[in-house]
């Protein structure tokens, strides 16, 4: 296929917590006919269960395996993946180590790999390994976007009048006279990846001017384009949309981002260790000058979550005041799709932290899921078998 290496028998093994997805499966018969397809349905409670019942002979003749969270023990398991030990000055670009070598491959149907990384084949292995990152865009900016709108907007004022039959007496509809549309205001997008650029893509829309952080510097129109899978339509393919690109995982960094007058953050970094309990007091006082809202769809543990619920609390606290435009004023909302832990305990205060919203980790959710996942996987089985780059591989030295 494509003048690459000669396709060879193979066998892909899917190990997914919902029923097959026949009409998929089918199609990677069809176009990939030397792979032979196993589909084990785990029957799991929860998508991230790391419990099942494969038998060890099951991972034994799999040379690609399709998951969200179940994994072998360790590589001896799955001999036929490929389970040399990792090499850190390994020449060989991982995307295409399995192009001069017989190794396998391990797609994940999530966007990253943080619930992994201390697994022996993540830590001992070169195994190459594959996201679905590129998906969640759509639906993850519309839950992004419905949020904010649902806090600024007083959304919750509204549906409790109509729950109880009430129109709103005149002195109470003259209160959302202040509500302040988003034209004009600014989004800091704290890790312009596949979701941040497609949230960008819709605040602009809305008349936002956006704004880019990424861990490493993005100097040239080379740099800026998103080199991962993109659903047609969406993102930021050329990095066109911030009007300014910041950089650097050291605090000052991270400081001068966040001073840069935002009104909306997103978090949407990895969760890695730089970027564990990445915002607290400091970055929160800094935010709090323009009483931002903050957005997180990435992982809990990048917030110190008693440091929000505080930074919540002084800006309900500090609402209507009229206090100086340099000094600390709170944050005025939250939406949160993460916390930490998960699931968030019913004692938890953050349950209770004013203007929060709260979301059980379903920004992601969609029809279109799982079909564009396997589109993530399809187009590196034919980059894989053509000898060419693939796309999505984690770097197991950045942790993403």
């Amino acid at each position: 296929m494509g003048g690459g290496p000669e396709s060879k028998p193979e066998h892909m093994l899917v190990t997914l917590p919902f029923p097959e997805p026949t009409p998929i499966i089918e199609r990677i018969r069809k176009h990939h006919p030397q792979i032979t397809v196993t589909y084990r349905d785990l029957n799991v409670e929860t998508p991230f269960e790391s419990k099942h019942d494969i038998p060890d002979d099951v991972w034994h003749d799999a040379t690609i395996l399709v998951t969200l969270q179940a994994l072998p023990p360790s590589a001896k398991e799955c001999p036929n993946l490929g389970s040399f030990p990792l090499l850190p000055l390994f020449p060989i670009d991982s995307s295409l180590m399995s192009c001069f070598f017989e190794i396998g491959l391990i797609h994940f149907l999530s966007a990253g790999t943080n619930h992994i990384s201390t697994h022996p084949i993540y830590t001992s292995t070169s195994i190459p390994l594959t996201t679905s990152s590129g998906i969640h865009g759509p639906q993850i900016s519309e839950w992004v976007l419905l949020t904010a709108l649902v806090h600024s907007h007083a959304y919750h004022t509204l549906h409790s009048w109509q729950l109880s039959h009430t129109w709103g007496s005149s002195g109470q509809i003259s209160r959302l006279r202040s509500i302040r549309d988003n034209v004009g205001q600014r989004l800091g997008v704290l890790g312009y990846g596949s979701i941040g650029r497609q949230v960008g893509r819709v605040a602009k829309a809305m008349g936002m001017d956006v704004i880019a952080y990424t861990a490493s510097p993005r100097e040239t129109p080379e740099s800026k384009k998103d080199m991962g899978f993109i659903v047609p339509g969406t993102g930021d393919p050329d990095g066109e949309i911030p009007s300014a690109w910041y950089s650097g995982l050291d605090k000052k960094s991270l400081h001068e981002f966040l001073a840069q007058d935002i009104d909306h953050l997103l978090i949407s970094v990895p969760l890695t260790k730089e970027t564990l309990h990445f915002l607290g007091t400091e970055e929160f006082a800094i935010l709090g000058k323009r009483a931002a809202f903050v957005s997180n769809i990435s992982r809990g543990q990048i917030i110190k979550q008693a440091d929000l619920i505080a930074a919540l609390e002084k800006g309900a606290a500090s609402a209507g005041k009229d206090l100086a435009e340099s000094e600390d004023k709170g944050l005025r909302g939250a939406a949160l799709d993460v916390t930490d832990p998960e699931p968030l305990p019913e004692d938890d205060p953050l349950w209770d932290a004013p203007n929060c919203i709260i979301t059980p980790h379903i920004s992601g959710a969609g029809i279109a899921y799982v079909e564009r996942a396997f589109q993530v996987l399809e187009v590196n089985l034919d980059r894989r078998e053509k000898g060419e780059r693939m796309i999505n591989v984690v770097d197991r030295r950045r942790g993403y």
